[in-house]
């Protein structure tokens, strides 16, 4: 048997709850922590200008209720891309990026969550990715002066759709700092990729995982990356998840979803964590305790 802890992404909750009631729900709904969303809204990205009362308010609602937060999900870089033509862009995603290590710092955060596109809104050349790749060295370097790990996940992108593309990347940024966020779904869904021959291969390099289900890429449809309702898309979770027990991976790992319909977000998402709770039963997997529960 093996143990992990079991975590739920920010989007698959109620919205407009308080910190203190987000993080009771979290623990209620059996979760060991949270994953705090830093998206390309207005709303989110001022999260990175909280003043200390807000940063305080969030960090006494973890602390009552024993729930951390073990990654911030830093997609503002969608509407901020590291590797964009516009260098004014650039400078602000880099601006973005150390708010992020700060807020991270102040709350307790180990691990930001990179989203791995190059650019997301314009067209795409051998120069936006040679800016991401320099613009990631200095993420990089900013990140380990706190000792904060920066993790790329996998996207529903062909630019980085793959740990080995990932790794790519990282041969050329070597750093203890820069690691891999695997999105089992979206690594599921390119047909090119094995997924257990990528986890196999490349699992020393990985910091967390998602798992989120989806419907494969072929000739015929773009797949669905996102709200494929577990167990109804093409991902082989027992399967994943019998392999990493195999491999010894001992990391967290994140339901990601969202609350498309605010009324059943909850129901949603205790549905899921069942989901999950059957197949770690059912492989050997053990949920860490709760803090302050045996």
């Amino acid at each position: 048997m093996v143990t992990n802890a079991l975590g739920i992404y920010e989007k698959a909750l109620p919205e407009n709850i308080t910190w203190a009631q987000c993080f009771k729900l979290v623990r209620e709904l059996g979760f060991n922590f949270f994953e705090l969303s830093i998206d390309e809204t207005d709303a989110r990205i001022s999260r990175l200008n909280w003043t200390e009362a807000q940063r305080n308010e969030v960090r006494c609602a973890m602390q009552k209720f024993h729930i951390r937060i073990n990654t911030l999900m830093l997609s503002a870089h969608r509407k901020y891309p590291l590797g964009s033509h516009d260098p004014k862009i650039r400078m602000k995603s880099l601006e973005i990026m150390q708010k992020a290590i700060d807020l991270a710092v102040d709350l307790g955060i180990r691990n930001i969550q990179i989203a791995g596109y190059d650019v997301y809104y314009e067209s795409k050349d051998l120069m936006t990715r040679a800016k991401f790749i320099e613009g990631l060295t200095t993420c990089v370097a900013m990140a380990a002066k706190k000792l904060v790990m920066l993790s790329v996940e996998t996207m529903d992108d062909s630019f980085l759709n793959s740990m080995k593309k990932i790794v790519e990347i990282k041969r050329q940024i070597p750093s203890p700092w820069l690691q891999i966020y695997p999105d089992i779904g979206n690594i599921s869904a390119w047909p090119e990729n094995n997924v257990a021959v990528e986890l196999e291969k490349y699992i020393s390099l990985v910091a967390a995982i998602h798992l989120k289900d989806t419907i494969m890429v072929s000739d015929s449809t773009p797949g669905q990356f996102r709200n494929v309702p577990f167990g109804k898309g093409d991902v082989d979770f027992q399967g994943c998840l019998e392999t990493l027990k195999r491999l010894g991976y001992a990391g967290s790992y994140t339901i990601e979803m969202w609350s498309e319909d605010e009324k059943s977000a909850i129901q949603n998402t205790r549905n899921a964590k069942r989901y999950f709770d059957s197949i770690f039963a059912k492989i050997g997997i053990l949920q860490e305790p709760l803090i302050g529960e045996k």
